[in-house]
């Protein structure tokens, strides 16, 4: 069996697939949510309520992506302009916020441990899932309908995020250490927007340009 298979459209979005994709990151967006439960609560009751969407990252972002699944899965193409924007947006957040804080995640894991946090299983559990959401992310937006304008409304949404997190102090909490490096993981957080917003436009372009191509 040649490893293109794996790579390919026929088994990328055979029905098997995308099924055991949305039941992975549909469970794994309410581990999330499950998982940011007692920051939630904490902002809840010291923050304005308004800063509550932009306290858990990860499972937003997973949740997305699952409603990206979904249009893969029902290949109905909505029949008007705003289901059409409204698709091309969840497919927007879907990829880059998965690849953004997919990377970020496993960034924050790693530095934690290089300042001497021990790793325990939930540690390696959580930089393999968060290294498939970065993956599948870009794997499968050659399979969406994304628009690069779409994108740019996402990578807005990061950024307002960001703002957010970082002005009012409602980030993901972090291992102990990486309070003494805070502006150093605040230049990163936006650095890695900016990532974000480059790399999910670069593969827009492949995209694109492949389609022409054939």
């Amino acid at each position: 069996m040649s490893l293109r298979l794996f790579w390919s459209r026929e088994f990328l979005t055979s029905r098997t697939m995308l099924w055991t994709l949305l039941i992975v990151n549909f469970l794994g967006t309410i581990y999330g949510y499950i998982w940011y439960g007692e920051q939630i609560e904490w902002t809840a009751a010291n923050k304005p309520l308004w800063m509550l969407p932009f306290v858990p990252d990860s499972p937003t972002a997973s949740l997305f992506f699952t409603l990206s699944l979904i249009y893969l899965l029902v290949q109905a193409k909505p029949k008007t302009a705003a289901g059409r924007i409204i698709r091309y947006i969840i497919e927007a957040l879907g990829v880059a916020t998965s690849v953004k804080y997919g990377i970020w995640a496993v960034a924050m894991i790693i530095a934690g441990a290089s300042e001497g946090v021990s790793m325990e299983w939930q540690d390696w559990m959580l930089i393999v899932s968060h290294l498939g959401m970065a993956v599948e992310g870009l794997l499968y937006l050659r399979f969406m309908s994304v628009r690069s304008a779409a994108v740019g409304v996402a990578a807005a949404w990061l950024l307002l995020n960001d703002m957010v997190d970082y002005r009012f102090d409602v980030f993901p909490w972090l291992p102990k250490p990486l309070y003494d490096h805070l502006p150093i993981v605040c230049i990163c957080t936006f650095g890695l927007t900016l990532f974000s917003w480059i790399v999910t436009n670069a593969a827009i372009v492949l995209r694109d340009n492949n389609r022409r191509a054939y």
